[in-house]
């Protein structure tokens, strides 16, 4: 199979992002919130645990305790115990009480809007800070979650496991318009489609323009 340019890629990925988009016309983030710190919080409990216990956690969390100021208040067991069914609640209460110290003692309490104050919060990654980035401020971020690497490698526009590179490989694919919207139609598509290990390769829509379709 010759090797296949830049300009091909993009335009074999533009024509994927148009077929998902007439997909899952309402793709979009699943987590609920109603601040960037409750997304943002909310984002770091979604590490290994579905959003769908995410929401049912949080939805009694932000009622109790909404703000920053009321994580600084708790101990880490504390929110140990209030986020327990997420799984690994030990190192997320760590994260969490340290991100709202910082938030308070750093950033007046306010989440930043840029990347490379995101990711000096405890607990917060590239992908975290994406996350809140584009889903609550509307700045364009690429979030490369599990799904996103896994279909990524099978459409071979990336070789790599490597979250930040596969950033990097994506963000020249993708229109600067697409990407946030991006990751929620590849998350749909892998859920509801592209199954991992078991993928419906008969059902998918952009099957001709997956080199790894069955």
């Amino acid at each position: 199979m010759s090797r296949e340019s830049l300009l091909k890629k993009k335009d074999r990925m533009g024509r994927i992002i148009r077929i998902l988009k007439s997909e899952y016309p309402d793709s979009k983030c699943s987590l609920n919130y109603d601040t960037p710190f409750q997304l943002l919080l909310a984002t770091i409990l979604s590490a290994q645990c579905t959003d769908e216990r995410v929401n049912k956690v949080t939805s009694k969390l932000f009622t109790k305790y909404p703000s920053p100021h009321d994580y600084c208040t708790l101990t880490t067991e504390q929110i140990g115990k209030e986020i327990y069914s997420t799984g690994f609640y030990n190192n997320k209460s760590k994260s969490i009480k340290g991100m709202s110290e910082m938030l308070i003692n750093s950033f007046k309490g306010e989440v930043p809007k840029t990347i490379i104050d995101l990711i000096k919060l405890p607990g917060v990654g590239r992908k975290t800070a994406n996350v809140v980035l584009g889903n609550y401020f509307d700045i364009p971020g690429l979030v490369v979650d599990t799904h996103v690497t896994r279909i990524s490698r099978l459409l071979k526009f990336t070789n790599s496991s490597n979250a930040v590179i596969i950033e990097r490989e994506l963000n020249k694919l993708v229109p600067i318009e697409d990407w946030v919207i991006f990751t929620h139609l590849i998350i749909d598509h892998g859920r509801a489609v592209c199954i991992a290990n078991r993928p419906k390769c008969s059902e998918c829509k952009i099957s001709t323009l997956c080199p790894s379709s069955n």
